[in-house]
């Protein structure tokens, strides 16, 4: 099964592994799991900790390498993931949540998430 971490779930992964929810854990420590991050997450590391957001103040370069270097691969942004947005429900304001619930509906990926909201897209989500 491949996932699709949300942003929250990979900077805690990198930085704060005790804040990550045992059910997350237990999913990504399976020998089946194909962890994967979006390209999105890096982007949105870099705006929030540029603006100094106080839960955003992992550098986006150092979170890429410690994500490559833990076993997980990039999810780039397409131009159908653009498209899938235009098609999903007003459900959730944040774009770059947006972003991650249409790049999983396109791959058919499972998103793991924290956020209750995401939840309620309709696509494969997991709530951790």
């Amino acid at each position: 099964m491949t996932y699709l971490l949300d942003t929250h779930l990979l900077v805690w992964a990198m930085t704060h592994v005790s804040r990550v929810p045992d059910l997350a854990r237990t999913l990504l420590e399976g020998s089946e799991y194909s962890p994967r991050y979006s390209v999105i997450s890096i982007w949105e590391v870099a705006i929030k900790q540029s603006l100094r957001r106080s839960d955003f103040t992992v550098d986006p370069q150092a979170l890429r390498h410690a994500l490559d270097n833990s076993g997980f691969r990039h999810l780039s942004i397409t131009v159908e993931h653009a498209i899938a947005i235009a098609r999903l429900p007003k459900i959730h304001k944040d774009p770059f949540d947006r972003m991650l619930v249409a790049q999983a509906l396109v791959e058919g990926m499972t998103l793991l998430t924290v956020d209750a909201v995401l939840a309620k897209y309709p696509c494969q989500v997991q709530l951790v």
